[in-house]
């Protein structure tokens, strides 16, 4: 079990049998007014402010990262209220634990299980009070549309509704029952009488909140399925967007860091004084592992900090180059340690018993990965007057309020953490990845009261990085006669972050799955689909492998093991058929194809490419189809599932970080070099009509890019790809393809 579903798991409990009744209590009701109600602002079901202007403003638990849910998840209120489109607007709710993402609590643990209508009102409660204990905010997993969107913003929407009718009802004196709602209007057919939601709003929210408010049907729905145009977006084209670095604050100070070349490092000791006699230069700062320059603009502190020379440890390094990396990998793979995830049938008898023939093993691996966003990662603190503020994009606002609790030492009403936009993220900005805040506290307090933004250059960003781990799985599989598998063994090392992804979609008799925890000193934490991103390379790698040593079709073969009329089977058919699986290349060209499962998507892609005269290849076209069971704002849909592609066959190209006397090599861009625009191939999404539950779409059109463009390199040229990056598997580099 996944350590915050077991806590929010603990929470539920606890809080069903001592404190959920606190979950709608009068001081968190009157908080949460507090924070984010103006003067003719009202709050209704704690998460939709209404204006006497009708202005209607949806609070948003997540972080803007480009993905498109501010707009989405105002969608899916204002579909359910009933509202004008042209009065909603939405922002970040505030990081306090009145705007404890409950709705996010509640789908990790049901995932979608329909709790009995009697139990409504205490599910929610418990799960009020287990989002504030464990400080739930989090932006990951693609589940602001399928949790928050769908277990909360539909829901309180539809209960504003509910009792801004209750609220004409009364002053009208009829039943509720028989009044209208349209575009933010509340209309009594019988005598014509209407009023306006701003005009409701007061009494209204003076109302109880429904427990189990009537959810439209989607044959209803007239705003949810189109495409307005979102939020964000003229102010991202005009440049007027604020992004956290483009923040600036009365008498602001600006820092630049420099820590342990290798993670874990400390520092042993530095002479401050060059950078102290540049202009400009407040103070300098050592730090644990760290040392930092103070300066009136960011440049100045980085020249500053040029002139430093630093001695720091190298405590705890456990590896130092590539070689021992992998070395450390197969003693891993190769030991008795290991926890047994999936056990189906008795593949430990099948194998003795299967001809050496029609077995076989391959073993896989797969690099660190740095999250390589646009924005430098950036935060800006403040210590004044006994209060600790902080401004920065990070993808969880409880769970970083609770770490500068943790490392300032104040009270929680002396902390107070502003959410910004962040230029991407991917994972980066995620306690406990964010370890630049423990660099930020102790320099914040050191020029309090001034404010400080901390910047790091791309250089202590790209080798100081929270990167996806550097893994390896070891696959076998025993075929019968007609080169179908009848067993299928895996033992694969698991980084800090688990999740579902080991599972297999296929219909094989017999399977055991073995995961064996792996770490370094090397940091490391979650990347744009966590653990699906290196499982689904293992496993559509292996099943291709497979399909051609049965001398059968790959997609043929992988049809034989889904059940017919799945929604596996149902994507992967449809991304061959656009995709014109089977009909002829140019030579030295290739199709390869995977299927993938992650967050609730299915997802099949089709990967076309050829070999260039230098030998590398050439994506040509991708073709993918996506099961998601609803979409929202189809245009953003769109984009996150092509986003997902692009970055997933970006890293599968060329993307790794390595090591050389136990720290990371690469510096900037020019040593981690990503898929630029000329090199993006044509991407065709078809997106299935489905009743399935509703699933993410920040995340799946990552896991299917890799596996599908290896394949796509083995029909072209006969030479399997088992190591990621794909450049230096062709090339020879780090060992055997």
């Amino acid at each position: 079990m996944r350590r915050r579903s077991f806590l929010i798991g603990s929470a539920v409990i606890a809080g069903g049998l001592a404190v959920g009744y606190r979950a709608w209590s009068q001081s968190f009701e009157r908080n949460a007014v507090d924070l984010v109600a103006g003067e003719g602002e009202h709050l209704l079901a704690g998460w939709i402010r209404i204006g006497t202007d009708d202005t209607v403003t949806v609070q948003i638990p997540h972080v803007d990262m480009g993905q498109g849910i501010y707009t989405a998840l105002a969608m899916m209120a204002a579909e359910e209220l009933d509202a004008d489109w042209s009065t909603v607007r939405a922002e970040r709710a505030p990081g306090e634990k009145a705007f404890a993402n409950r709705f996010l609590a509640r789908g990790w643990v049901t995932q979608g299980f329909d709790v009995p209508r009697f139990a409504d009102r205490i599910t929610d409660m418990v799960f009020t009070e287990a989002a504030r204990f464990v400080n739930l905010q989090i932006t990951g997993g693609s589940t602001a549309v399928r949790f928050t969107g769908q277990a909360g913003m539909r829901v309180v929407a539809a209960a504003s509704r509910q009792m801004l009718v209750e609220a004409a009802a009364r002053r009208w004196g009829v039943a509720p029952r028989q009044l209208t709602v349209r575009d933010g209007v509340v209309t009594d057919p019988s005598s014509g009488q209407t009023a306006r939601f701003g005009t409701l709003a007061e009494e209204a929210a003076r109302l109880s909140v429904p427990s189990n408010p009537r959810l439209k049907k989607r044959s209803e729905w007239r705003l949810v399925g189109t495409s307005p145009l979102r939020f964000d977006i003229p102010a991202k084209t005009d440049g007027t967007f604020g992004y956290g670095i483009d923040l600036q604050l009365p008498d602001m100070l600006h820092a630049a860091v420099r820590a342990a070349p290798v993670h874990g490092g400390r520092l042993l000791g530095v002479d401050t004084e060059p950078a102290k006699a540049l202009p400009g230069v407040e103070r300098v700062v050592p730090l644990e592992r760290a040392v930092a320059v103070v300066a009136a603009s960011w440049w100045q502190a980085s020249r500053a900090l040029d002139l430093l020379e630093p001695e720091f440890s190298a405590d705890g390094i456990t590896i130092s180059t590539q070689a021992d990396l992998e070395r450390a990998q197969d003693e891993a793979l190769e030991s008795t340690e290991g926890e047994t995830v999936v056990t189906l049938g008795n593949a430990s008898e099948a194998f003795p018993s299967a001809d050496a023939s029609r077995r076989f093993d391959a073993t896989y691996r797969v690099p660190y990965l740095h999250h390589a966003a646009m924005e430098p990662i950036n935060a800006t603190m403040q210590f004044a007057d006994g209060v600790l503020t902080f401004w920065g994009g990070e993808q969880d606002a409880l769970g970083t309020k609770a770490r500068l609790l943790e490392l300032s030492g104040l009270a929680a009403s002396k902390v107070v953490v502003h959410g910004l936009p962040a230029g991407g993220s991917f994972g980066r900005r995620i306690a406990p990845s964010a370890d630049y805040l423990d660099h930020l506290v102790p320099i914040a307090r050191a020029m309090a009261p001034r404010p400080v933004k901390l910047i790091l250059s791309r250089e202590e960003e790209f080798t100081h990085g929270a990167y996806r781990p550097a893994l390896a799985a070891q696959m076998t599989a025993a075929l019968d006669a007609d080169g179908m598998p009848t067993a299928w063994m895996q033992r694969y090392l698991n980084g800090p972050t688990r999740n579902e992804a080991f599972h297999i979609p296929y219909s094989i008799p017999s399977q055991e799955i073995a995961s064996i925890d792996f770490a370094t000193h090397v940091q490391t934490g979650t990347w744009r689909s966590v653990a699906h991103t290196q499982h689904a390379f293992w496993t559509e790698s292996f099943i291709d492998e497979l399909a051609h040593a049965s001398g059968r079709d790959p997609l043929d073969y992988r049809r034989m093991l889904l059940p017919e009329g799945s929604r596996a089977r149902r994507v992967l058919e449809i991304a061959a058929e656009r995709a014109g699986w089977g009909e002829a290349l140019p030579p030295g060209s290739g199709r390869g194809i995977a299927l993938a499962e992650s967050y609730g998507t299915w997802v099949a892609e089709v990967v076309e490419v050829s070999l260039g005269e230098d030998s590398m290849p050439r994506i040509h076209r991708v073709v993918a189809a996506v099961d998601c069971g609803g979409l929202v704002h189809p245009d953003t849909a769109l984009q996150q599932v092509e986003g997902g592609i692009i970055m997933g066959l970006s890293a599968a190209l060329r993307e790794k970080i390595t090591l050389e006397d136990g720290a990371v090599a690469q510096t900037n861009f020019p040593d981690y070099p990503v898929l630029r625009l000329p090199e993006t191939p044509k991407i065709e999404v078809h997106f299935l009509e489905s009743d399935g539950p509703w699933g993410g779409l920040g995340e799946p059109g990552v896991p299917p890019a890799a596996p599908a463009l290896a394949n796509a390199l083995f029909a072209a040229t006969g030479r399997r790809i088992r190591r990621l990056p794909i450049i230096d598997a062709l090339s020879g580099e780090g060992g055997r393809a």
